[in-house]
């Protein structure tokens, strides 16, 4: 089916036949517009995947530069340059536009680069060195957002662009799927009075009604505006909640598949280069349901189960449980893979957690993250109860106990980033955990929210001292660029390479990993003990050497990891 039929069925499923057929005539003459602004990033061909696919995480001041009247994005091209370079291929720079809100996803205008950061010029220039993730924060607005304003004021031609409703207890949405502990309807003042909108995610986060079909073609012209500014891969932020229907929990609807199957037949037809990534906080099934059937829908999406059941394995020194969730990894088809995180800019989710770990298992990881200065997020239940939906806390404090470091604290911080470079996928890599970050207190109490404690920024200089001397940070910088350098330049590690889950020690994750002829065996210790495994495998091969430490290890020898090791291990 070409991409065309695809984008008509899509339309169909969302909004009828006289309504899509309309909307594809819309697309189809807005494509004559759009054709010339993406002509100059069409040369980049069709993505493949490759060992090369690594994306750093960032915010566009992460990093500050030294001279506090420069662009802020001048601060994270100073760090790119100076210790990243081709270390990962892409960037994500989390949402660069104006907001009120949310550290950028309560967006004031979809089209502008936020003044303090620089210009689109400095995002093309970004686009042009790396893979370039751009945000679009599809599910709401700000209510500051102009078209919320005219909403407002009355204006006809915004009077349906958001989800209203008579009674915020009315009965038709008690159902409905809450990520927040926050009301679900937010009261305006408008031209006619007190309205009730629909706020999922807070009350400055108004949503759009995709019922509309103005508001696709809106939200379609961000799309492709991005693509036409060189955006590779576009994260479809909170794409699960976008059709609201009564007496639904209003999450996973067919018709928030079939808007992913939109855009995905939209850029297969105009920019078959771009790639299109999922952001479910979900359980693994649902999260995993938006590849759709391998090739009409995300190309990628985030392996949202991975940091709760790696940190799990880490505190509990057991592999039993990641590697068994493990087991069950799998793609539809080669064109496709997870992203692979740890940490991020948002919290370490637990309803991804379900199924895989007890109730018992989730509150100790919950007594941890507040034993170790972090904290909680909530989200609403129907009848006012509420559970919990995330652990705010930066990894490397979660893995640690803030007030009793220990000896390995750094060794087992790296292998368990080594847990997310060794499965099957697509890694990525939250700029502050290249340098270990710790919580940030001060920003929790200056902005009040769960959190800021691991959305920190950076002085240049202060970084600079951290990875140059004989710091902390520097050890962990070393120690992760030592793995993205391997990994990177090892076949076996391709996203749709084979994987092969081993149970050679119930305290050491141990994955084979198979493409294009080679093999490599990744043991990752979850021990702060040695641990002394017998000789791993007989593949037919005289020795196995570390491609990290280049030992080499002869049949019939044991081979002893110790703390927290990690070993890439290559048949010879």
């Amino acid at each position: 089916m070409t991409p065309q039929a695809r984008l008509r069925d899509a339309l169909t499923q969302m909004y009828g036949p006289e309504t899509a057929r309309d909307l594809f005539r819309a697309l189809t003459a807005r494509a004559r517009t759009w054709e010339p602004q993406l002509a100059p990033w069409a040369s980049q061909g069709v993505p493949g995947f490759s060992p090369q696919d690594l994306f750093l995480i960032a915010y566009g001041d992460h990093i500050l530069p030294e001279d506090p009247q420069a662009p802020k994005l001048q601060g994270l091209r100073a760090f790119l340059e100076t210790f990243v370079g081709r270390l990962v291929r892409g960037v994500h720079v989390l949402p660069f536009f104006p907001y009120s809100s949310d550290d950028g996803f309560a967006v004031m205008d979809y089209t502008q680069v936020r003044p303090d950061l620089g210009t689109w010029a400095d995002i093309r220039d970004l686009a042009r060195q790396y893979v370039l993730m751009v945000d679009l924060v599809l599910n709401h607005v700000s209510s500051r957002h102009p078209w919320f304003r005219a909403f407002l004021k009355g204006d006809p031609a915004y009077r349906d662009f958001f989800i209203t409703v008579e009674d915020p207890r009315d009965p038709a949405w008690q159902g409905v799927m809450r990520p927040r502990a926050t009301a679900l309807f937010t009261p305006f003042i408008s031209s006619r009075g007190r309205v009730y909108v629909w706020t999922t995610f807070s009350p400055d986060q108004v949503d759009l009604n995709y019922h509309n079909p103005q508001v696709f073609l809106a939200m379609t012209d961000v799309l492709m505006f991005y693509v036409s500014q060189g955006a590779q891969v576009i994260r479809l932020d909170a794409v699960a909640y976008v059709w609201k229907e009564p007496y639904t929990s209003c999450i996973h609807l067919p018709q928030a598949h079939a808007l992913v199957r939109a855009w995905r037949a939209l850029l297969d037809w105009l920019a078959p280069w771009v790639r299109l990534i999922t952001e479910t906080n979900v359980p693994h099934e649902e999260n995993i349901a938006y590849f759709g059937h391998g090739d009409d829908e995300a190309h990628m999406v985030y392996n949202f189960t991975l940091p709760p059941l790696t940190l799990h394995a880490f505190l509990r020194e057991e592999a039993r449980t990641l590697t068994r969730w493990a087991r069950t990894l799998h793609t539809p088809s080669e064109t496709t893979a997870f992203f692979n995180f740890l940490a991020s800019h948002d919290g370490i989710g637990m309803l991804p957690a379900k199924g895989w770990l007890s109730e018992a298992e989730r509150a100790y990881l919950v007594e941890t993250t507040l034993a170790h200065h972090g904290q909680v997020s909530y989200k609403a239940l129907p009848g006012g109860r509420r559970e919990v939906y995330e652990l705010n806390i930066t990894w490397y404090d979660a893995l640690n106990h803030p007030d009793r470091p220990t000896p390995w604290d750094v060794d087992r911080f790296v292998a368990s980033y080594a847990v997310a470079l060794s499965l099957e996928g697509v890694p990525a890599l939250y700029l502050p955990v290249l340098f270990g970050a710790r919580n940030c207190l001060a920003c929790l109490q200056k902005y009040g929210y769960p959190r800021a404690i691991n959305r920190e920024k950076y002085p240049w200089p202060q970084v600079q001292a951290w990875l140059t001397g004989e710091t902390r940070e520097a050890q962990v910088f070393q120690a992760m660029t030592r793995l993205l350098e391997v990994r990177r330049t090892t076949p076996a590690f391709h996203p749709a390479g084979r994987q092969t889950l081993l149970d050679l020690h119930p305290k050491v994750l141990a994955v084979l990993r198979e493409h294009q002829g080679q093999r490599v065996l990744a043991l990752v210790s979850l021990s702060s003990q040695p641990q002394t495994l017998p000789y791993p495998l007989d593949l037919g091969s005289t020795s196995w050497q570390d491609l990290l430490s280049e030992t080499q290890w002869a049949p019939g020898t044991p081979l002893t990891l110790r703390p927290y090791q990690v070993a890439w291990l290559q048949p010879t």
